[in-house]
């Protein structure tokens, strides 16, 4: 099979990702072989390129938003028959036995394993999944649209989640890329009014189209003050300047996988009056079955620029420097 390949981390402006032919994989005991028709490009995959993540093998095949159909099945893996159409996201699999994932919190299994991390990813022809880790996916999505949904809009759903937002509350959104656009469009179903802040005209202009109420730079004074707000930019020195947007009793949910440094906070002005911050780590299945029920429900609408395999790192290097609006999607099968 063709694949982009990682063999040690460099700037996405080195052009780390190499294109080359691997074997084919074999599904083993749980397991199910993909048919990738379409992968899509996440921020994550720029920090692993980047070596921001510890990785814990090399080489390695980075892409974690798969959208394909089964090409064969190992033994044991009875969910699904050759040839529907499934996704697979970050959360390769889990333990099943620790106190984690019997609580149905498998997101903090200190097992867990990642596609793109521990395991080959999507960015090839074929990609393994544990059966009871991929996913049907929602009639009315092409597999294009459908990518997306399989990080994105997964931790966004799970980020908004965490705010504990309700009908009528403000939330802000820092950083508007492929996340974020899904985001809003779930926080607006619920009756949410959302402020989004972003250095990018572009990006700004996108949040608008999609019915934000206000938009400006992180920088600015929104006209209200926030009842809850999701960090999905890297940057921890947004942290005090959020905290200091929101409410008495508001809550900030960093979305990030990884974060630069946040600064030291001053209590009285940025904690006190039960201001709170939750970190979001990967998601649960219970939070990629409710998101994918609720994009063929509202219906969600994905924004997708498409390129081919071989562009791999042509995209994240676009993603590094701001200039996709909506989320980026490999077309392979």
């Amino acid at each position: 099979m063709r694949a982009m390949q990682l063999l040690a981390p460099r700037r996405v402006e080195e052009l780390p990702l190499s294109l080359t032919t691997l074997p084919d994989p074999i599904p083993g005991e749980g397991e199910v072989l993909i048919a990738v028709r379409a992968c899509g490009a996440c921020h994550t995959d720029l920090h692993t390129v980047e070596g921001d993540l510890d990785l814990p093998r090399l080489p390695i095949v980075p892409g974690h938003q798969v959208v394909g159909t089964i090409a064969s099945v190992g033994p044991g893996a009875d969910r699904f028959r050759v040839g529907d159409r499934v996704g697979a996201a970050w959360l390769y699999g889990s333990c099943g036995k620790c106190r984690f994932c019997r609580g149905r919190r498998e997101n903090l299994c200190i097992a867990g394993r990642y596609r793109g991390l521990q395991e080959d990813g999507g960015y090839a022809e074929l990609a393994l999944a544990r059966s009871d880790f991929a996913f049907p996916l929602p009639e009315g999505f092409t597999d294009i649209e459908a990518a997306p949904l399989l990080c994105a809009g997964i931790i966004g759903y799970r980020a908004l989640r965490k705010t504990r937002t309700r009908f009528g509350d403000v939330l802000g959104l820092y950083g508007f890329g492929a996340s974020a656009h899904v985001t809003i469009q779930v926080a607006l179903q619920e009756g949410i009014e959302v402020f989004v802040f972003s250095r990018s005209e572009e990006h700004l202009a996108h949040a608008r189209s999609l019915g934000a109420a206000w938009t400006g730079r992180a920088e600015e004074e929104a006209p209200k003050k926030l009842d809850a707000a999701i960090c999905f930019a890297p940057a921890g020195s947004l942290v005090p300047q959020i905290l200091r947007a929101l409410d008495r009793g508001g809550r900030l949910a960093l979305a990030g996988v990884t974060m630069t440094r946040i600064p030291a906070l001053d209590y009285d002005r940025d904690l006190y009056h039960e201001r709170e911050i939750v970190s979001v780590a990967n998601f649960t299945r219970r939070d990629a079955e409710e998101l994918l029920a609720l994009a063929g429900d509202i219906p969600l609408r994905t924004d997708v620029e498409t390129h081919p395999l071989e562009h791999a790192n042509e995209v994240l290097l676009r993603m590094k420097k701001s200039r996709i609006n909506g989320a980026a999607v490999l077309t392979i099968g």
